[in-house]
């Protein structure tokens, strides 16, 4: 596994979490 590819998996990993706590802001505003 090459750094670029690394790189490409933590940046796609970090998208994607910050996605999921959008989203789940959205469906329980109370929790945040």
């Amino acid at each position: 596994m090459s750094v670029e590819t690394a790189e490409d998996v933590v940046g796609l990993i970090a998208a994607v979490a910050l996605l999921g706590y959008l989203v789940l802001a959205l469906i329980f505003p109370e929790r945040f």
